[in-house]
């Protein structure tokens, strides 16, 4: 079956054709969603035209009928949930050659319902925070500190590439976090007292309270911490992962769209702990959390685009899909020499969508609509 929307005098345009029901007499067609405006342009009166054939394998499929009717006429007809409606399909060619033609068949509609769906705007309006957390590679790969080919060399001429990563990207992300205060983790260094390596400290060494006072306290507290600590390795990434999945996971359990996470990763290339981390963000993939990783550098960064999933499902080592796509790969060699807004149009391009995905999965609706001030309200979108 085809649906088309009129256009008065001009084409009807074709918005949905249903799936193929192969060898049946009496097709039930599955369940399907369509916009009110790719339906009716947003005009429940808008005649609807509905063409139904019976396929054929060669492709010259055969016309059964047609009838018409309006998106306002689906719903009342079917607002009580017992209630059907019932169309006679009519082939207009055997009507006018057929003495007694009634009909060449009947088409039963069981449902049609409309169904709010909200925006990114519509949960930040109701008070849903986003809570950005920050994660830096210490691992030895990046380069001694101390030569001036290192990514987190301190030179005073010029910042590093993971300070130009910083400023950029968490510049960006400062205008969405609620209290521009974020939680600041290193991973895979040796750490004082005992240079024991570490997958997830805090770079400020408070780990009962790792968080900096905005992008710029977090530079600070890169800057005071490297001269500290040894770069080391490996690469694990699935700690940090697992960190602040923690707090999501108490998120989710309210049952309320408060506070969603996201992670931001800054890190040179290869992980050292792949099957973990796929594990993890599989995990993560049900919980209220996005993940963004920049890659800093010109090291191969297959594995972080094989983490994005934009090339397919990602799954853990056992085979589990992630429910759904929380990670977005940004290699920062691509936007050094491209406006401001560039970046910020890929860094957080997928980010708004993957809230609503998650509360729309989890049945959460916004919750009422807040007094709007520059200071707990980002802008939706870059």
């Amino acid at each position: 079956m085809e649906i088309y929307k009129t256009n008065g005098d001009q084409n009807d345009q074709l918005v949905w054709r249903t799936e193929v029901v192969k060898n049946n007499l009496n097709p039930s067609w599955e369940p399907f969603r369509l916009s009110l405006h790719s339906l009716c342009s947003c005009d429940v009166r808008r005649p609807l035209k509905f063409l139904v054939y019976d396929y054929d394998s060669s492709g010259k499929h055969d016309f059964i009928g047609e009838f018409t009717s309006s998106f306002q006429e689906m719903q009342e007809g079917t607002a009580n949930s017992e209630q059907e409606m019932q169309w006679d399909c009519i082939n207009p060619k055997y009507r006018d050659k057929k003495k007694n033609y009634k009909s060449s068949g009947t088409v039963v509609l069981t449902q049609c319902t409309v169904e709010k769906v909200h925006t990114f705007l519509d949960y930040i309006m109701g008070g849903c925070q986003i809570s950005f957390t920050v994660a830096i590679d210490f691992t030895a790969s990046n380069g001694d500190p101390r030569s001036s080919q290192s990514l987190h060399c301190l030179s005073p001429r010029q910042p590093n590439h993971y300070l130009q990563a910083l400023r950029a990207v968490g510049g960006i992300c400062q205008d969405y976090d609620s209290d521009k205060r974020f939680p600041a983790f290193g991973f895979g260094a040796r750490i004082p007292p005992n240079f024991e390596v570490s997958h997830d400290f805090a770079i400020n060494f408070d780990p009962e309270n790792p968080e900096c006072e905005e992008i710029s306290g977090v530079i600070a507290s890169y800057r005071r911490c490297l001269p500290q600590i040894q770069l080391y390795g490996p690469t694990n990434v699935a700690p940090i992962i697992n960190r602040v999945a923690g707090p999501a996971q108490r998120e989710q359990s309210t049952g309320q769209a408060t506070k969603y996470s996201v992670l931001l990763v800054l890190t040179d290339g290869v992980v050292s702990d792949m099957a973990e981390t796929r594990a993890a963000i599989v995990r993560a993939s049900r919980l209220p959390m996005s993940i963004i990783i920049v890659g800093v550098g010109n090291a191969d960064f297959s594995d972080m685009r094989l983490l994005d999933g934009d090339d397919g499902t990602l799954r853990c080592p056992r085979g589990v899909p992630a429910a759904r796509d929380i990670v977005q790969f940004v290699p920062f060699r691509d936007f050094k020499d491209t406006p401001p807004s560039a970046l910020a149009k890929c860094v957080l391009a997928e980010v708004p969508r993957q809230v609503v995905e998650y509360y729309a999965s989890q049945g959460i609706s916004p919750g009422a609509p807040r007094p709007c001030t520059p200071a707990t309200t980002p802008s939706p979108s870059p």
